[in-house]
């Protein structure tokens, strides 16, 4: 079977309450088609020509799909903006800044293709059954899009402050997910580490601009090279280790509480976890009940469960909880807070149809609302593993 065949395949749209009520912040409905988030944010910089930090949201949406999403610009303009595979709507002003806490659920629309007629079946099922236990509520690849070739997350080397190590990372460390001119531009770095007065002159237009320059001025300052790396960049840094460290705890606390024949191993983010499967009543309850926090230094470690599964999930790492925690720059910070271990989709319904795609197969057509924070490519590996 196949998924995002189209951006049309897979469409998301926001489902919030907020509304506009006077204020200074313009709120606006974001339509985008086959762009990321961030790059989309990046279209409306350089074409209102407002600072990058004056603009909040509330997530991450996916690129290969057709998404609606709500964003805050502060003081930003009482007008509409249309460009390529982007279409921002001004709703009016407000008196606060679009946050990710301002998001109430996510809506789905999912085509599933070129599937036999026991596969498409095999997914009715499937989704029967996630209706009923519910999904082990992990981050999905969007989360990592900041993890390079290396394998090592540029949050883990901060951690532990390695701010040459980090700096390294961010600007030349290949990334699979980087579009040709940053591809390159990594290439240049990787070539002349250390040579920064010729990178500063060589690299031209660059999202590492200020801190190639900085480097220049002062070689052996990584720590204050770090301070100058965008702060929403930073910030997905941050979240794409605890992320990991999350889901890790999530899969020890599966294998602990359910038994081998319970569990379906399905690769999220490149490592297989575990997805519960035919709970009885009893295993349903008490994994229901469960809130897992996001793993930091602030956390509290004698709670339970959370005591057996964090230091599994940090000794591959070479980390302790002590050290998750960022002495520089002051305004970075792992987030703080709770989230469910399982997540329930609600209006879930599917149809089947000849598809339009591929000659001769079948197309599963999905509907449902995610919660906050759920990932619907989550839902759909569990639905193609049907065994």
């Amino acid at each position: 079977m196949k998924l995002k065949c189209q951006p049309e395949d897979f469409r998301v749209e926001e489902q919030t309450t907020f509304a506009s009520n006077g204020g200074r912040f313009a709120l606006y409905r974001l339509t985008k088609r086959g762009l990321g988030t961030p790059e989309a944010v990046e279209a409306i910089v350089r074409r209102w020509r407002v600072p990058r930090d004056r603009i909040s949201f509330g997530g991450l949406k996916d690129r290969h799909a057709v998404t609606v999403q709500h964003l805050s610009i502060d003081r930003g303009p009482r007008r509409s903006l249309k460009q390529t595979n982007l279409d921002l709507e001004y709703l009016g002003h407000c008196d606060r800044p679009f946050e990710p806490k301002d998001i109430a659920a996510n809506r789905f629309t999912i085509v599933l293709r070129d599937a036999t007629d026991r596969e498409a079946t095999g997914v009715a099922q499937a989704l029967e059954a996630v209706a009923r236990d519910g999904l082990p509520n992990y981050f999905d690849d969007q989360r990592f899009g900041s993890l390079g070739q290396s394998g090592d997350f540029i949050a883990r080397a901060w951690c532990l402050g390695d701010y040459e190590r980090t700096v390294w990372l961010i600007l030349a460390d290949p990334n699979p997910h980087d579009r040709t001119p940053i591809r390159r531009q990594r290439e240049v770095i990787r070539k002349h580490w250390g040579d920064w007065k010729r990178l500063a002159s060589e690299l031209g237009r660059s999202p590492w601009e200020d801190v190639v320059r900085h480097l220049a001025q002062r070689p052996q300052d990584f720590r204050g090279a770090l301070g100058r790396v965008r702060h929403d960049l930073r910030s997905l840094y941050l979240g794409a280790l605890q992320s990991h460290l999350w889901n890790q705890m999530l899969a020890e606390l599966l294998r602990r509480r359910l038994p081998p024949e319970r569990l379906l191993s399905i690769p999220v983010a490149g490592e297989p976890l575990p997805f519960p499967r035919n709970l009885d009543a009893g295993q349903r309850e008490s994994l229901e009940a469960v809130e897992l926090p996001l793993p930091s230094a602030r956390s509290r470690p004698e709670m339970e469960p959370w005591q057996e599964i964090i230091h599994p999930a940090l000794e591959p790492l070479g980390l302790t909880l002590g050290q998750l925690r960022v002495k520089y720059p002051r305004d970075s910070f792992f987030s703080k807070g709770d989230r469910p271990a399982l997540c329930f989709p609600s209006q879930v319904e599917h149809r089947i149809e000849t598809d339009d795609v591929y000659e001769g197969r079948k197309k599963i057509v999905i509907r449902c609302v995610l919660p906050r924070g759920g990932y619907a490519t989550i839902l759909t590996r569990r639905c193609v593993r049907v065994s």
